[in-house]
């Protein structure tokens, strides 16, 4: 084999379309636009959706959109732990259920340092807030993260 018996494979090369360069071409007169219709008359834009609602006008504007992987916590305020439970008790989202103060999990059960809290409680939860869990060691409690 040498350089000058190199050749491309048969097929692998084809011929530039030249449109619209008169009938000798096979290509000419209409241009392969076929005749009448939209398109055969002028060129569409690409993001026309044939008078349907454009996706620019279906999306949603000012409220966004949702995150995929947002999670929805069940929120328990400082205030709530100090009504309802006795000093020294255990707090589990499971407790919370029980007592009403949330209808279920969700993702997960959040403690927010709304109110203020001077009972001892071993509080277990899946978050808490920086501020919360200050005020629940600094009443002599225990922060357990599940």
């Amino acid at each position: 084999m040498s350089l000058h018996t190199l050749r491309s494979p048969k097929g692998s090369t084809k011929r530039k379309r030249r449109v619209a360069r008169g009938i000798g071409s096979g290509m000419g007169k209409t241009a392969t636009r076929g005749t009448k219709g939209q398109k055969a008359r002028r060129q569409i834009s690409p993001w026309f959706e044939g008078g349907q609602t454009p996706i620019h006008r279906r999306l949603p504007i000012k409220k966004g959109f949702r995150n995929v992987n947002h999670k929805e916590y069940a929120i328990v305020n400082l205030d709530d732990l100090q009504n309802l439970f006795e000093k020294g008790a255990e707090v589990t989202p499971e407790a919370l259920i029980n007592t009403g103060i949330i209808p279920g999990v969700k993702d997960g059960v959040k403690i927010l340092a709304f109110g203020t809290l001077d009972k001892k409680l071993k509080v277990s939860a899946h978050k808490f807030s920086k501020a919360a869990a200050e005020a629940i060691t600094k009443a002599g409690g225990e922060v357990i993260v599940l």
